[in-house]
């Protein structure tokens, strides 16, 4: 996963929406280091015959699970238990 991400692919994801760029005074892409490691797992899915639309849709999900685990740590170390109410 450490292999460089080649500019095609990430202007094909960046197409796709999973990541924008920042743009240089010059125009160029820039790209943070969590952007540049969302490529290289949409680049591993890919490469593991993954259509890269799925590919995408995948990392967000993963994203979005990896977040939610984190607030839910933080909620019971603050020894917030109380949940919301199942029945409506």
């Amino acid at each position: 996963m450490n292999s460089p991400v080649p500019p095609g692919f990430l202007r094909a994801i960046g197409e796709a929406r999973l990541i924008t760029p920042l743009r240089s005074e010059g125009g160029h892409r820039r790209y943070s280091r969590y952007q540049l490691r969302m490529a290289a797992r949409a680049r591993e899915l890919v490469d593991q015959g993954t259509p890269i639309e799925a590919a995408c849709r995948i990392i967000i999900l993963e994203d979005q699970l990896e977040e939610a685990q984190r607030i839910n740590a933080e909620y019971r170390r603050a020894g917030g238990s109380s949940s919301p109410s199942a029945a409506a």
